[in-house]
């Protein structure tokens, strides 16, 4: 289901925790908890998020959560339909700045597991071929997002 790879940053049990809760979740609520679809998820520093997105996106900045999905959203729904998952299919890749989660979790007030929730879910999201970057994409992006969280009961409080 996922593989978590801490990359310059010190392994964390509750990160653990927090990453199996939310990606069970998803997978749970998109159906895919029989699938052998698997997610890699990387721990990071923000020097290593801007290389990376430097590198395989040409933006010379940082950023919080970066994803790459394997698939087209409409490949992707044709193997889900279908069940045609073959054991080595990764859905794609999740790769999340620890500082900014902190930075982010004190800005907007919540609990460093809110954010990290969050870019988790955000990023599945993203390799389950949702975007936000259009309005009307967005008005179905967010509410699967907020579904999860709220299930989880991880508020913004």
């Amino acid at each position: 289901m996922y593989e978590i790879t801490y990359l310059n940053v010190d392994e964390n049990e509750e990160y653990d925790k927090t990453i199996e809760k939310v990606i069970y979740k998803c997978f749970e609520e998109e159906k895919l908890l029989d699938s052998k679809l698997m997610i890699t998820i990387t721990l990071t520093t923000p020097e290593e998020i801007r290389k990376i997105n430097k590198e395989y996106r040409n933006v010379d900045k940082e950023t919080d959560v970066l994803s790459f999905p394997m698939f087209e959203k409409d490949e992707l729904d044709e193997k889900i339909v279908n069940k045609q998952y073959l054991y080595e299919d990764v859905l794609g890749d999740i790769i999340i700045s620890i500082d900014r989660v902190k930075q982010q979790a004190e800005e907007y007030g919540h609990s460093f597991e809110r954010e990290l929730s969050y870019m988790l879910v955000h990023g599945f999201y993203h390799l389950m071929g949702y975007d936000h970057i259009e309005e009307e994409d967005k008005k179905i992006m967010r509410p699967k997002e907020e579904k999860i969280l709220n299930a989880l009961k991880i508020t913004r409080d």
